[in-house]
């Protein structure tokens, strides 16, 4: 494993939690009855929290803000963004709503530790990226809430963390109540979305970095390797192993997945062929392996006619047993998607997969267990003879793919989270102004016609009660979706 995996290797036994939480308690009442917390400005929240406070950063964010009327449309923008956002966010809960009830999951429960999005403690989060990726995301998410907020004259009292133990589980930009409540309605929405759209354009140019670090990884040579061997089929007799390069067929150089399917489909089922392959360990090999019959393993699979016939299958195509064939660079254009250089992508193909891709590097961690490359991917790269790749080297180009992935897919699973319409969420306060400014407009209507004439308290506790009620709607279908499994 690479020093740049190894760093997020280190998981906690979530068995231990209460134990840790318990002193972290005492050490907390401890501190407060020291005076420890007031010297540090900070507080108890709910027993256990820690709410550090800090003045640190209101210079920074005070010269950065300057611009007044910029954070004013990087805010319409934001709310724009968001808005859209929540939207399939409430819509996609919801489709999961129904399919748990249409048709429930009959995979096995998650485990306790899957349910909390604690670094170390979730087997999906690695401890020390997770940790990094948190804090930044945390900072980034409420420096954006603080820069609408004083693009529209609303002083921030002070920044600060909610810790458990060392553990970062939010962050927060403190304005003044008084000011926050007596803002616009439509200003407050702008500060609201700030921050996690702030966290989405974040993942949108750690996307174009990682896309501009794939490019310093090697990839002249085209060679392709094999995730998995198919049991008792020619590969496996041949002896060929998963994670194989495979580099020649009859001593003819294989280039690429084109020159693969080119050259095996001048074979017929029943050929035999010698296969040279590049092992994990750096030996190389000539294996002889006999084709089998495509159209007959996949008529064992249970695969139909029409299935077949539409896959372009016929009897007698060859078949060598491998599954998972990819290039070697595979692992880093999995994560930099329609941004690698090893895609032929036009730009407007770049331009219209990237959002969509961001979205989907999500699954990576849980389709490799916390990493963001399977180690015999990272081992298949070499840094190119570029100024970067000369400079830092392939661990150091990895450590970069690795940062950057991480800060990304956290501004992802923070921006969208935040963006759940339900109260204390980001999307919660949103939707409740936006509920109150639609019954403010319907109640304009109504006096301009002379048809009603709504009392503003009306709107308000209208708006107040739908806020409530959709949060408790939601928490209500969120508890079901993962609780289910369970029963």
């Amino acid at each position: 494993m690479s020093m740049a995996a190894s760093l997020g290797a280190v998981d906690l036994d979530w068995r231990i939690i209460p134990l840790l939480i318990l002193v972290w308690y005492f050490l907390l009442k401890r501190w407060e009855r020291a005076g420890v917390l007031d010297r540090w400005n900070a507080t108890r929240v709910f027993g256990f929290v820690l709410m550090v406070r800090t003045k640190k950063g209101l210079d920074v964010l005070e010269k950065i803000a300057k611009p007044r009327r910029f954070w004013r449309i990087y805010g319409e923008v934001s709310l724009w963004v968001c808005t859209f956002a929540m939207f399939m966010v409430a819509l996609v809960v919801l489709l999961a709503f129904v399919s748990a009830i249409l048709s429930p999951p009959r995979v096995d429960p998650p485990s306790a530790s899957e349910l909390v999005a604690i670094p170390g403690i979730n087997p999906v989060i690695p401890l020390w990226w997770g940790l990094i990726g948190f804090i930044v995301a945390l900072v980034i998410h409420e420096f954006g809430h603080g820069l609408l907020a004083r693009g529209h004259g609303m002083r921030i009292r002070s920044f600060g963390l909610l810790q458990l133990g060392p553990l970062p589980l939010g962050a927060f930009a403190e304005p003044e109540g008084e000011e926050l409540f007596r803002a616009p309605r439509r200003e407050r929405q702008r500060m609201f979305a700030a921050g996690p759209a702030t966290n989405l354009f974040a993942s949108f140019v750690l996307l174009l970095l990682l896309g501009g670090v794939a490019g310093q990884f090697a990839s002249g040579d085209q060679s392709l390797h094999v995730k998995g061997i198919v049991k008792d089929e020619g590969a496996d007799q041949a002896g060929m192993l998963p994670w194989d390069t495979i580099e020649t067929m009859d001593d003819v150089d294989i280039v690429g997945l084109d020159g693969f399917y080119d050259t095996i489909g001048t074979y017929k089922a029943g050929d035999s062929v010698r296969i040279g392959v590049l092992h994990q360990d750096g030996t190389r090999e000539t294996l002889n392996a006999t084709l089998s019959d495509k159209y007959a393993y996949y008529e064992n699979l249970g695969y139909s006619e029409e299935q077949l016939e539409m896959l372009e299958i016929s009897p007698g195509d060859p078949f060598l047993g491998v599954e998972g064939l990819a290039s070697n660079t595979a692992g880093i254009d999995r994560i930099a998607g329609p941004l690698s250089p090893n895609y032929d992508y036009s730009m407007i193909q770049r331009v219209l997969v990237a959002p969509i891709h961001v979205v989907t590097i999500m699954i990576i961690p849980f389709e490799l267990q916390g990493m963001a490359m399977h180690p015999n991917e990272e081992a298949m790269l070499e840094a190119d003879d570029t100024l970067l790749g000369n400079l830092v080297g392939k661990e150091g180009l990895l450590l970069l793919v690795n940062l950057m992935f991480w800060l990304m897919w956290v501004n992802v699973l923070l921006g969208f989270t935040n963006l759940i319409p339900m109260v204390p969420f980001d999307g919660g306060h949103m939707f409740k102004d936006m509920v109150h400014a639609g019954l403010s407009r319907i109640r304009a209507i109504g006096r301009k016609l002379k048809l009603w004439n709504f009392h503003p308290l009306w709107v308000d506790q209208i708006s107040r009660k739908a806020s409530n009620l959709s949060s408790l709607g939601l928490l209500f279908i969120l508890l079901f979706i993962l609780l289910i499994p369970y029963f």
